[in-house]
């Protein structure tokens, strides 16, 4: 859809949402008032991104719309508070801010390395390893899941590096960008060391002190993973999908036009970040593995030892248990900043000291980098807006109130899985998900078994967290489903559908053969099973081949 009919469709937009002007002019600013129109802010910015494919113009109408609700229907104030209420208090949010120089500092630094050769070289020596997509596709998963301290350094260092290899062997960019963020923040979510542990401790924590419960949070933190159902199903998922090249819905379509056609992205997608300056390698450089390795082995490194510093490790005895306390206190954004600047720093050196750039040139590239960016930082600021004016009118506990009126115990998991869900979905924020749903639902748990951290207290949390980290997969609106775009150059919207089935489809494993036997007492590690088998039967006999002979036979065969 071009600009001006997108434009026209969310102004159609707008001026129904006007006629319920006089509703929330009448509720005044109380959002307990708004009741099903608190829904409206995440479902408008949601549809007329997949409508209209701009998702810029759709998260600002969004945001616009709920500002204008919360301000009793008054449009000129809603405008305005949009501006600098929403948008600048985003902005100016000291944990956003540095997320935002996050991105583009290390946004400089693959810039450099690009120019240097360094993801190229990377490329074809993996190339020598992953002869076809199916090997290619399997080290990216690997790579995924090696990174997993921290889902926003996954994105930006998996996507970028293995992005020239999955073009050379013919692997779509939807499909690439699932990969990267499918091991991203399920992967950072379960990690025992990570940016998520500290978070979820918090929340374990308070939860279990507000029932006047004594407990060891990170015990209990080690006892739910595995009914973590949803993250785990989630990674096994792409590795099947990688190891057995079969793929279904749109996502098939994405890589049979990328195997037969050689066609990456498809007809008019708008890639998130620019890939110009992969093709500026100055003539004559010799490719280095090293130029790639030693910065991103840099970044790892100082953002890991960050986490340890900032959370006051060197206070603390030098034990498993003193590193997990100290990851747990840790500072993610000031760490994460601490690792790509001195990773980009050091890429800058090393462009100097081969003489592949003089210092101007270097800088240049950073700059370069970081630019190709700009339109990320811009709708990450917007998609954080629109998670505070979800919670300003009130969507969340909308949801959960409409659901759990009634609830039978073993039912519990289920529906608290498949709440946060749809709240994560329609506020595109896992971390806030967790916040608003952890009070609710533990305490619900323990109405049912009494105060015990048994099965059901253990599955009931884990519903909480991986139905939260749902949104943060798959949400159009949601940070890291945006960074995964960007990291691996792909249309967002096209990322969003084509990965979107695939989430529903774990989901939906995770419901049936993990939550709703859990809440009936089942053996975790049995529904693990039973979930892997599941999801190996639908790829094997639903799933469509993506190897090209395969579908060069098929296209042969219908033109015969």
């Amino acid at each position: 859809m071009s600009f001006k009919k997108a434009l026209i469709f969310s102004l159609a937009i707008i001026l129904l949402f006007s006629l319920a002007l006089p509703v929330f002019a009448e509720g005044g600013d109380d959002a307990a008032t708004f009741g099903f129109w608190s829904l409206m802010p995440p479902l408008i910015a949601i549809i007329l991104a997949f409508v209209t494919k701009q998702v810029i113009l759709s998260l600002f109408l969004g945001i616009f719309v709920g500002a204008t609700m919360i301000n009793g229907g008054n449009i000129f104030f809603g405008f305005l508070r949009t501006l600098d209420g929403y948008i600048l208090g985003s902005a100016a949010d000291s944990w956003n801010a540095a997320i935002l120089i996050f991105t583009l500092t290390i946004g400089g630094m693959i810039g450099v390395i690009s120019k240097m050769g360094g993801t190229h070289a990377i490329a074809e020596a993996l190339a020598k390893k992953a002869k076809n997509a199916r090997s290619a596709q399997i080290v990216t998963w690997a790579m995924g899941c090696i990174v997993f301290f921290d889902d926003y350094a996954n994105t930006l260092i998996v996507g970028p590096t293995m992005r020239p290899l999955s073009d050379k062997m013919k692997i779509s960019r939807e499909k690439l960008s699932y990969i990267v963020d499918s091991t991203a923040a399920p992967v950072a979510g379960m990690a025992v060391i990570s940016t998520w542990v500290g978070y979820e401790l918090g929340l374990i924590n308070d939860a279990m002190t507000a029932l006047g419960l004594e407990v060891n949070a990170y015990g209990i933190f080690l006892r739910s993973i595995p009914y973590r159902f949803y993250d785990i199903f989630a990674i096994v998922m792409v590795f099947l999908v990688a190891y057995m090249l079969r793929d279904f819905g749109p996502m098939y379509a994405a890589e049979k036009r990328a195997r037969l056609t050689g066609k990456v992205l498809a007809d008019g997608a708008n890639p998130m970040a620019s890939t110009d300056m992969e093709r500026e390698i100055p003539e004559g450089t010799v490719l280095k593995v090293s130029n790639a390795v030693i910065p991103i082995l840099t970044l790892v490194v100082v953002s890991f030892v960050g986490l340890w510093y900032s959370g006051g490790g060197t206070e603390l005895p030098a034990t498993m248990e003193g590193i997990r306390t100290a990851f747990g206190d840790a500072d993610a954004s000031v760490a994460l900043i601490w690792g790509s600047a001195t990773a980009s720093i050091v890429a800058i050196i090393l462009s100097i000291s081969q003489k592949i750039m003089s210092i101007g040139e270097a800088f240049d590239a950073w700059v370069d980098g970081a630019k190709s960016l700009v339109i990320t930082a811009i709708i990450l600021i917007l998609a954080w807006s629109i998670g505070s004016v979800a919670g300003d009118v009130g969507t969340a506990n909308y949801l959960i109130g409409v659901v759990t009126e009634t609830l039978p115990p073993f039912m519990l998991p289920l529906l608290v899985f498949a709440i946060s869900c749809v709240v994560a979905f329609a506020t595109g924020t896992s971390w806030g998900t967790m916040a608003i749903m952890m009070p609710l639902a533990i305490p619900l748990a323990a109405a049912f078994n009494g105060n015990v951290v048994d099965s059901l207290m253990l599955s009931t949390l884990s519903a909480v967290l991986t139905g939260s980290i749902f949104g943060d997969h798959c949400s159009p609106i949601s940070d890291t489903t945006i960074m995964s775009s960007m990291a691996s150059a792909a249309d967002h919207i096209d990322h969003v559908k084509t990965q979107l089935p695939y989430a529903v489809f774990v989901a939906f494993v995770a419901i049936a053969v993990g939550y709703l036997p859990a809440g009936l007492g089942m053996n975790p590690f049995i529904s693990l099973l039973a979930g892997v088998a599941l999801i190996w039967g639908v790829l094997k006999f639903y799933g469509k081949s993506t190897r090209e002979e395969d579908l060069k036979a098929l296209e042969e065969s219908k033109t015969a």
